[in-house]
């Protein structure tokens, strides 16, 4: 087990991006890999989970390598110096690693691990408004799980194929999955591939998507033949699980204030096979006041912090500022005055964030539901999905059925 000059180097230069340029650490990562030609698997995997397992680290290992942002690069070499000795590598030779204090750096890994805002690397204001929200026992533990890595979860597209199929094809190519308990569509990999460059990815056969968000399309009873809206479709992973369980049947309206966005996912419809998706910009107010009252069914996947995902997502902790927070909830509580009205009486409303903080989550449910808007709606059921309890993303999602008029 040795340290590769080129492998570190990239490394490094990464790091800087990410901490003093500001870059998102998954187009840093992607930019890496793409370096050299010659790297095989190991050299890839080796470049990815360093500047992750750094990016994640942050604070604990500027701490133990006693320096302060922004990083210069002899700084990034004393913190990349840590994350080698905790795990175990030999340090070179290197003119940038000479004089490591090894024993220093497990003494102060020892000491500062008591403190939980340093072991587990957040910031201070983090640290404080979980302890406020879930309570001393509960964040303790669920931020220790939002800090393990994320499993590669993959959704198998019944539009196109089944998890068995899909299971034996990606085991042709060595690629090993696991079925998970209770979730019809999804398949857990054994081990981190890079699935996107498989047949079966480019056939549309599957979407990579966390175990919890695949919960979301089934919560929210799409049947074949309906009318359904997704107002914040994104990129559209739950749009396209929510085509596949409508067996392209019905009329599946996807909506997003970004034209990019949607853009990527008619891309990824094509791929699919999914066909019973409209694309609509919400440029103007027009856009909704059209659909009052139409669909069966409603998805607000609101814009949340982020916080059930910082496992897949470390560099969040750094970008996320205690605003963002404040301001969302204002939009969350916007979103779901103004997209409720497209559901019909008797119809059904999921609002589903990835968020782990009841502010906005339970707690913005229960605020809607005494509004004005909110009183023509009945609480149906909700869940809370915890890292710590299913090693998957933190999440929510409340079901609201539409009274139906008198």
């Amino acid at each position: 087990m040795r340290l590769h000059r080129n492998l570190v180097y990239t490394t490094i230069d990464s790091l800087n991006a990410i901490f003093n340029e500001g870059e998102y650490a998954d187009k840093v990562v992607a930019r890496a890999l793409k370096k050299d030609k010659r790297w095989g698997s190991s050299d890839r995997k080796f470049v990815a989970e360093t500047i992750y397992e750094v990016v994640r680290w942050k604070r604990l290992y500027a701490e133990i390598a006693e320096v302060r942002e922004p990083f210069n690069r002899e700084d990034l070499w004393r913190m990349f110096a840590v994350w080698a000795v905790l795990r175990g590598y030999p340090i070179p030779d290197w003119r940038q690693l000479e004089g490591t204090p090894e024993r220093k750096i497990k003494g102060r890994f020892d000491e500062l691990s008591k403190i939980r805002k340093i072991r587990e690397s957040i910031p201070d204001w983090m640290d404080e408004l979980g302890v406020k929200e879930l309570g001393e026992a509960l964040w303790t533990k669920e931020i220790a799980a939002q800090n393990q890595p994320a499993k590669v979860i993959l959704r198998v597209n019944t539009l196109k194929s089944t998890k068995e199929n899909l299971r034996s094809l990606l085991m042709d190519l060595n690629i090993e999955t696991e079925f998970l308990k209770d979730q019809t569509d999804a398949l857990v990999l054994k081990e981190r591939a890079n699935v996107f460059l498989t047949d079966a990815f480019k056939e549309g056969l599957f979407e990579v998507q966390d175990a919890s968000s695949q919960l979301v399309a089934a919560f929210l009873d799409v049947q074949p033949g309906m009318r359904v809206v997704d107002t914040c479709a994104g990129a559209g992973g739950k749009t396209l699980h929510m085509a596949s369980l409508m067996q392209n049947k019905g009329q599946l309206i996807a909506m997003d204030l970004y034209e990019s966005k949607l853009k990527q996912l008619k891309l990824r419809a094509k791929r699919n096979g999914a066909f019973n998706i409209e694309y609509r910009i919400i440029d103007t107010t027009k856009v909704i006041k059209k659909l009052h009252e139409k669909a069966d069914r409603v998805l607000i996947d609101a814009p949340c912090s982020g916080l059930g995902v910082l496992k897949r997502n470390p560099d969040a902790k750094w970008k996320l500022q205690p605003e963002f927070i404040d301001n969302i909830k204002k939009v969350q509580a916007e979103v779901l005055e103004n997209y409720s009205k497209i559901v019909k009486p008797g119809g059904k409303l999921v609002y589903a964030t990835c968020s782990i903080l009841p502010s906005e989550n339970q707690e913005q449910i229960k605020q809607f539901l005494s509004t004005e808007t909110g009183k023509s709606f009945t609480f149906v059921k909700e869940t809370k999905i915890l890292a710590q309890e299913t090693g998957f993303d933190g999440f929510y999602m409340a079901l609201l059925e539409r009274k139906k008029e008198k």
